[in-house]
């Protein structure tokens, strides 16, 4: 099969034939038919992931078709069009079994502990855990990024935030994730404003209902809400937007980290004496699990949200290969999602 192929961390990558996956005794091969261009993999491109040993196939969210299963396999068959989460869970230890498989203590991610989506095949491992149907009404494309970024959205404003109407939210970066969680917000009847330094990201942000602040208006933000929002998520990943979300909080307001903070950049200073004082809550948000998933496709289906509005391009193996390393460059998550599109190439 074709996939991109990255052989050394930092270096450019390159569209290779490899040799098609195994499928897993518990998993499935599936032929891809979207995947997502995240930064994510450019972070596992960039060799700031442990897990990841080369050469090495990046991609971790994805849709695609069954084309084989494994023996221990029950719930799949060939043909089904599926996708999952980036969190492979086990299913039996104790987060699985409290329901939180975002969290698993076993888990396994495609693209980052072994070969992901940037391919024309990829093996799955744990597909009656992990796998998700995709209803008829559900483009690929679209399925695709909800195993990461419209997922991992989803899950930080509905499960984690606790969002509900009349609320007031800001949303800090407006790339993948940021937008699919100015969606989310918006359709839950939160009053939501978005900040980017980027004029066509706060367009499409103000086109999903949210008011765009320039992030250089940071400080008026507290005037425009009348003391602070009840809900700031970071959905860029710096220590600066991490200081920016909790001073645009009210006293007791909620703190969302979505946005990966790495390198240097992975402990970063918090003013926890202001924490205190304001008793604001600082949470995490790590992913969806399957379990999930079915809310939200029924939320998908229905129209209520209509993550197929972000994506902005469609591209083949061949252009990924080149995108990948370009997503440090200052603007590169302008205006939305970039999907893959491996058997078109």
């Amino acid at each position: 099969m074709r996939a991109v192929l990255i052989q050394e961390f930092g270096r450019p990558p390159e569209v290779a034939t490899v040799p098609d996956p195994t499928c897993p005794e518990d998993g499935v091969v599936v032929r891809v038919e979207a995947t997502g261009l995240c930064r994510s993999d450019w972070h596992g491109w960039r060799g700031h992931d442990t897990d990841i040993s080369l050469p090495h196939v990046p991609g971790h969210e994805l849709a695609g078709q069954v084309v084989a299963t494994g023996a221990a396999v029950r719930g799949w068959a060939v043909g089904e069009l599926v996708t999952t989460p980036f969190v492979l869970a086990c299913g039996a230890c104790r987060p699985c079994v409290r329901g939180d498989q975002q969290v698993c203590e076993r888990q396994l991610q495609p693209g980052f502990t072994q070969w992901g989506s940037y391919a024309e095949l990829v093996a799955l491992p744990r597909a009656d855990v992990n796998l998700v149907r995709v209803p008829d009404e559900v483009d690929p494309d679209v399925a695709a990024g909800l195993g990461c970024r419209f997922g991992t959205a989803y899950r930080a404003v509905t499960q984690v935030a606790q969002v509900r109407a009349g609320e007031t939210v800001i949303v800090h970066g407006c790339g993948g994730v940021g937008l699919s969680a100015v969606m989310v917000a918006v359709a839950r009847g939160a009053r939501v404003l978005a900040v980017d330094l980027a004029a066509e990201s706060l367009a499409l942000a103000a086109a999903l209902g949210a008011e765009p602040v320039a992030a250089d208006r940071v400080r008026d933000i507290a005037d425009r809400t009348e003391g602070g929002a009840d809900v700031s998520l970071d959905a860029v990943g710096s220590p600066r937007t991490l200081a920016a979300s909790l001073a645009c909080l009210r006293p007791r307001g909620r703190h969302v980290q979505v946005g990966l903070l790495t390198g240097a950049d992975a402990t970063p200073a918090v003013a926890m004496a202001d924490v205190v004082a304001r008793e604001l809550q600082l949470l995490g948000s790590h992913g969806l699990s399957a379990r999930s998933y079915p809310e939200l496709l029924r939320l998908v289906v229905d129209g209520t949200l209509d993550p197929g509005r972000l994506v902005r391009d469609r591209i083949g193996l061949a252009e990924a290969a080149v995108r990948l390393p370009g997503l440090s460059a200052p603007g590169s998550g302008v205006g939305g999602v970039t999907i893959i599109r491996p058997q078109e190439d």
